[in-house]
């Protein structure tokens, strides 16, 4: 699962099975802690994190979106900027 992007000690990664892996997500890990984001939604589905991180994660996921649903369409990785 490759490391998509880095910030305040969130990881965001994302598998590339994207046909048997529906609908398009990231998954974030926060020391111990870890989520599943949906997004489109940016909406945490599965997972533990802390509503801090949570809230980081959704606002980096709604900019840099288009990227995110490019990458899992085209399954061709890229590092994204983090979140400033």
């Amino acid at each position: 699962m490759p490391t998509i992007s880095t910030f305040y000690g969130i990881i965001i990664k994302m598998f590339f099975i994207s046909k048997e892996h529906n609908p398009p997500h990231i998954h974030a890990i926060y020391g111990e802690y870890m989520g599943e984001f949906i997004i489109e939604t940016g909406e945490m589905v599965i997972g533990d994190l802390p509503p801090k991180a949570q809230k980081l994660v959704k606002e980096w996921i709604m900019i840099n979106k288009a990227d995110l649903i490019e990458i899992w369409d085209t399954q061709q990785f890229k590092t994204l900027p983090p979140l400033l």
